[in-house]
């Protein structure tokens, strides 16, 4: 009978906590401990929570999960955002988990031999992590103190098995949890933008990238692992290299990995319009089997409701950002978030935004309404506006927004696009993903074809359009990779 103990790890929030449950569940593997699916009916001895912390409505999913993990009697654990955000105080409101932050990461498998033997964990007292490590640091490897998930170091790919990553030095692999050919890879974690409504920075720390030979390392062990797109993720890619001194340093990674042997798609996440450069945008609309596709943070399109919220832009700097994207990538893809009854929202505000939102075209938009965060510049703002204001003025624009993202949709028929098969449907239906579509977050396109397989990129034609999805018909077999 097998000796090693079981865990299961229930990730929630972004794809940013998914890479760094796969290094916890490395971490895990390579410590003696079992993955199990606890959802499936299997018994873990340790229910590892990665929660989200990011906002009101994220935060309650995470105590929801916690408290739904702990129902049977299960050891529970809280990790990830909220767990770091708030340490002992959420360890002293919800006792029916244990909490750990980001520094316990290094000894997760010892954290929870002790959790199993019911030695009660002391949970850390929350502080800002950008006090942690210097902005800038010349020899940060050796001076640091504070982990940093997701950032092992992949200094050689040589294969090992069971789907466990190499690791040069101390033995920190990462273990893939969900399969398929997407996976997501991080370069770079933290943040020094100082925007009054996010509290992200005091949590997950000042703006720390990854070294680009890492990156280029675990991108090459990702192909190894039948991963075809790799999703890049961070808090700001725009920002890749200030810290190592190389501020165009994103411009030289991706045709990096773009050569990759296997990955066929690099895709990257979270983009600040402020810090777009003509090269990037050139890089992002050019390279070889880099996407054209354009995540960009706008959060809203009132000058002046952005410096309120200590950001830059307007709709007409935004509209002609735009502008500058699709003169060099007609077909680009462009996705964008905005927050709705900031504080000080007025009526003109909105319909700056509504006029945005009705020229700029975009291919997926999310709104989502304002909320007091602990700790941050906004929840000391005047102007509050009332709940049913908020809601009333969300409401709108969602509708809106669907409205214009099918638009968008629409203006696709006919054209050709690349597509990476991620399922089969059945009866020579396929679906996939196209170049202007991210995992998870945006449409999909369904494909139909014969001879296809999950991984192939096919070059398709779009034939119909269902709100934000599409639907495409495949060209010959041979153009299909």
């Amino acid at each position: 009978m097998s000796s090693r103990r079981k865990v299961s790890l229930v990730t929630l929030g972004c794809a940013r906590n998914e890479v760094d449950s796969e290094e916890l569940a490395g971490r895990l593997e390579s410590g003696g401990w079992d993955l199990v699916d606890s959802s499936g009916g299997e018994q873990a001895d340790v229910v590892v929570v990665n929660t989200c912390g990011f906002i009101d409505a994220a935060k309650q999913d995470s105590i929801n999960t916690l408290l739904a993990s702990a129902e049977d009697g299960t050891k529970v654990v809280a990790a990830g955002c909220m767990a770091e955000r708030y340490g002992s105080e959420l360890s002293e409101a919800l006792p029916e988990a244990e909490v750990i932050g980001f520094d316990d990461y290094d000894g997760i498998s010892d954290r929870l031999d002790d959790v199993v033997a019911g030695r009660g964990l002391t949970p850390h007292e929350p502080r800002d992590r950008r006090t942690l490590l210097p902005i800038s640091p010349a020899e940060r490897p050796e001076g640091q103190e504070a982990h940093v998930p997701g950032h092992a170091p992949f200094d050689t790919v040589e294969p090992l098995p069971d789907g466990i990553a190499p690791a040069s030095g101390p033995h920190i692999p990462r273990r893939r949890l969900t399969g398929g050919p997407v996976a997501n890879l991080k370069i770079a974690s933290g943040c020094d933008r100082r925007c009054t409504f996010c509290a992200i920075p005091a949590f997950r720390g000042a703006y720390i990238s990854r070294r680009p030979d890492d990156v280029v390392a675990e991108a090459q062990w990702l192909a190894g692992q039948g991963v075809r797109e790799l999703f890049l993720v961070s808090e700001n890619s725009t920002s890749y290299g200030k810290d190592l001194g190389d501020l165009r340093a994103l411009e030289g990674l991706l045709p990096r990995l773009a050569a990759v042997d296997g990955i066929e798609l690099v895709r990257v996440s979270y983009l600040q319009p402020a810090e777009m450069r003509p090269e990037l945008i050139d890089v992002l609309a050019s390279t070889p089997a880099v996407v054209p596709y354009f995540d960009l943070s706008f959060q809203h399109a009132s000058g002046p409701l952005l410096r309120r919220m200590r950001r830059f832009g307007s709709r007409e700097r935004f509209l002609e950002l735009l502008a500058t994207v699709r003169e060099r990538a007609p077909e680009a893809g462009v996705r964008s978030n905005f927050i709705v009854g900031f504080p000080g929202e007025t009526e003109d505000d909105v319909a700056e935004l509504t006029a945005f939102l009705e020229e700029a075209r975009l291919d997926a938009v999310g709104v989502f309404a304002y909320s007091d965060e602990d700790g941050t510049e906004a929840a000391q703002h005047d102007g509050k506006l009332d709940e049913d204001t908020v809601a009333e003025r969300v409401d709108g624009l969602n509708r809106l927004a669907e409205e214009l993202m099918a638009q968008r949709a629409e203006e696709r028929v006919g054209s050709t696009v690349r597509v990476l098969i991620e399922s089969e449907l059945g009866d020579g239906a396929y679906e996939g993903r196209a170049a202007h579509q991210a995992p998870e977050v945006d449409g999909s396109t369904v494909v139909h074809g014969s001879g296809l397989a999950v991984g192939d990129v096919v070059t398709a034609t779009v034939t119909e359009a269902t709100g934000v999805d599409l639907v495409a018909a495949a060209a010959d077999p041979a153009e299909t990779r």
